[in-house]
């Protein structure tokens, strides 16, 4: 008998925990062009001589950095925007895990050290560049989700088809497919199983030109295509779990930022709003996330200094019952990280190309964690915390923090000479300098500080033509500039023309 309860309770507990509810994250993220290097591309800036093998290895190596801070294991699932459509068809992968085992012991560095790649390479589609960077910033266990868009397809306007929606998913996948959406890149449905409980993604990127009514029409019909595709699902089960994500080209906000627009993809047919208890109470049937974090707070991207929200998570009713999977309350946030992929103004730094190609995406990702739920109870829902009740959006936008409020806070390291500034805790600070300058034969720029050497830079090519000029004459340079380094160089790095000031012209004499 006693072996029996032994037994037993050894059952239960093994039981309890298959059971035990765990979390995941899915992050969405657009990468910018994220384009591979076989030299061939409809767009003009990456073909050979402008974009190199040197530019996918940093480009896909700096998102993994990216990916890797959200989360040391990675996200379990990432929906990315912006993949280049594979344009060397003969070359193609199609088992992405196979792939990786054939390039086991071989870095990423080493396989694109070269300055063209040989043909066996050249046309491996991006994604796998981009899963071979994850894999080795420790981010593994990906299957690789693609639209079913190919080289040669054309939008109904008879443009290219250039990049499409790609999923990395740390779960099975139970199936896929591709939704057709005019001028726009296909929608990418995915069925995940997570750990047998399922879970429906859809990718989305929508037309461009958030504030444009031309373009608004195009994404009312990129929200048809989508929200017909929702309704299909929730008719077989209401209460399905679904989760949105992508570019939407559009802010949480948008019927209220721009009451000129007649109707909104976004608000009026997605029908994406703000309130958790309508969402509850069945009421609406979606959720934008955006509504988790404070109005200030609330940024993804920028266009002419206001800040806008054009990377969407947006939930169905489902994932807030006690059933199946459900969003972990508050846990929405954006990925955006000082030092790394956020400037001092606390904007994306985008991706630059050249002789030092470096830079993230315009665009910061977004990130929210779900778990799995032990009990099957459809009719009972989730506690909230801190509800967010209002359906719409402040149409005010914010604005992004000015230089002049930056200068105000710059250090004068003249002023504590014996402070060593480059012990790690002063980097991303504002500094104002002044100090004598050189140009060396590569045509960098170095000002001494403090009897230390210290680069300078700026992604300005105008900007830093000026400061080479400038510092050619042997006049001392004076500008605002933050601390930061590069291959183990310490720098200062303006971020636009009111950063420099411009030396006194001579007085005139006086005769």
């Amino acid at each position: 008998m006693h072996r029996f309860f032994t037994l037993l309770t050894l059952a239960l507990f093994l039981t309890a925990g298959l059971a035990r509810a765990r979390e995941f994250s899915v992050v969405t993220y657009n990468v910018e062009n994220l384009f591979d290097a076989d030299g061939i591309s409809n767009y003009g800036e990456y073909v050979p001589g402008e974009y190199t093998p040197k530019h996918l290895l940093t480009k896909v190596q700096n998102i993994a950095r990216v990916l890797a801070k959200a989360d040391p294991n990675g996200p379990d699932v990432i929906a990315f925007n912006e993949i280049e459509i594979d344009q060397s068809p003969e070359s193609t992968v199609t088992d992405y895990s196979a792939w990786l085992k054939s390039t086991e012991g071989q870095s990423l560095e080493k396989l694109l050290s070269q300055k063209r790649l040989p043909p066996e390479i050249a046309g491996i589609p991006v994604e796998a560049w981009l899963l071979k960077a994850c894999e080795e910033a420790g981010l593994k266990g990906y299957h690789v989700v693609i639209t079913s868009e190919k080289h040669g397809d054309t939008y109904k306007d008879g443009r290219p088809r250039t990049v499409r929606n790609v999923i990395f998913s740390r779960f099975p996948v139970l199936e896929s497919k591709s939704h057709p959406t005019p001028n726009a890149r296909d929608i990418l449905e995915a069925r995940l199983d997570v750990d047998g409980r399922p879970l429906t993604i859809l990718v989305n990127h929508w037309k461009s030109g958030a504030s444009d009514p031309k373009s608004e029409a195009v994404r009312v019909s990129n929200a048809k295509t989508l929200r017909a595709r929702i309704e299909q699902i929730l008719h077989e089960n209401p209460q399905a779990d679904i989760i949105v994500a992508g570019d939407l080209n559009s802010h949480y906000n948008q019927k209220q930022r721009y009451p000129e627009l007649k109707k909104t993809g976004i608000n009026d047919v997605l029908g994406a709003q703000g309130s958790e208890p309508a969402l509850v109470s069945g009421k609406r049937d979606l959720y934008d996330l955006w509504f988790e974090l404070p109005p200030q707070d609330r940024h993804s991207d920028i266009y002419r200094d206001e800040w806008g929200t054009l990377m969407h998570l947006i939930v169905s009713r489902g994932l807030y019952d006690n059933s199946g999977l459900q969003y972990v309350d508050n846990s929405f946030r954006i990925l955006s990280f000082p030092n790394l992929n956020a400037d001092v103004f606390g904007r994306p730094i985008r991706w630059f190309r050249g002789a030092r190609p470096g830079g993230f995406s315009d665009h910061f990702p977004i990130l929210a964690k779900f778990r799995t739920v032990d009990s099957e109870s459809k009719d009972t829902w989730m506690e909230l915390q801190n509800p967010s009740i209002t359906e719409q959006g402040d149409g005010e936008p914010l604005l992004v923090t000015s230089s002049a409020e930056l200068f105000k806070t710059a250090i004068d390291p003249t002023q504590k000479p014996d402070v060593d500034y480059c012990d790690g805790t002063y980097e991303g600070r504002v500094f104002l300098i002044q100090g004598p300058s050189k140009v060396d034969k590569r045509g960098q720029i170095t000002v001494k500080v403090n009897g230390k050497d210290f680069g300078v830079y700026a992604h300005n090519k105008k900007l830093f033509k000026r400061l080479r000029d400038l510092a050619a004459s042997h006049a001392d340079l004076r500008f605002y500039g933050t601390l930061g380094t590069y291959r183990g160089q310490w720098q200062f790095v303006l971020f636009g023309k009111d950063w420099l000031i411009e030396p006194s012209a001579p007085a005139e004499s006086k005769n």
